[in-house]
């Protein structure tokens, strides 16, 4: 398989995802919510962090199917596509077990930091868990939009239009957030 990388639309914009030779993912790239030109920028994101590779118009198969699943997921759609494989052999290995566990927090669903710090080790490796987050190169196929403070609030989000992006990913995909989230009371109820 040729490595490349390609754009596919979301209700929240513009994404994108980069592959090497065996089809495993590089990176993907967020929406620039918030943006002039949002979709001007994702492309100049995706080139400027990828100038070995090339933008692919025409994804081989097994990518095109990722980049549908994804999308869909982005949507709600059940799909936490954890068996898509990341080129994350140069990621910490904590990072990676953080990664995994997001990985498997279905489209809608949201989990906090907290909660990922007990299965990893106790409370006290929160912060570590935010810190592998906020260096995750996978969103959105690592979700990690899907992970809020404790209480159920935003929380940060080191990605693209910062938490105002993480929000309008959780309300594509359908999640029920409150005021702890800074969401005002019904905003995403169905």
């Amino acid at each position: 398989m040729t490595p490349g990388y390609a754009f596919f639309p979301t209700p929240a914009g513009c994404c994108g995802l980069a592959w090497d030779a065996r089809g495993a993912v590089l990176g993907g790239q967020l929406p620039e919510v918030g943006m002039a030109d949002p979709e001007a920028l994702t492309r100049a994101r995706m080139a400027a962090r990828y100038p070995e590779l090339a933008a692919v118009d025409a994804p081989p198969a097994a990518i095109v199917q990722v980049l549908t699943r994804l999308a869909a997921a982005l949507q709600g759609a059940p799909d936490t596509l954890d068996d898509v494989p990341l080129a994350d052999e140069d990621v910490p290995a904590f990072h990676r077990q953080v990664y995994a566990l997001t990985r498997r927090i279905p489209p809608g669903h949201t989990r906090t930091y907290g909660e990922l710090a007990a299965e990893l080790g106790g409370p006290g490796v929160a912060r570590a868990v935010g810190q592998a987050l906020a260096r995750n190169r996978f969103a959105p196929l690592v979700p990690c939009h899907r992970v809020l403070a404790a209480g159920g609030a935003s929380g940060g989000f080191s990605g693209p239009g910062g938490v105002a992006a993480k929000l309008r990913l959780l309300q594509a995909e359908g999640a029920r957030l409150g005021p702890a989230a800074g969401v005002q009371a019904g905003l995403f109820d169905a």
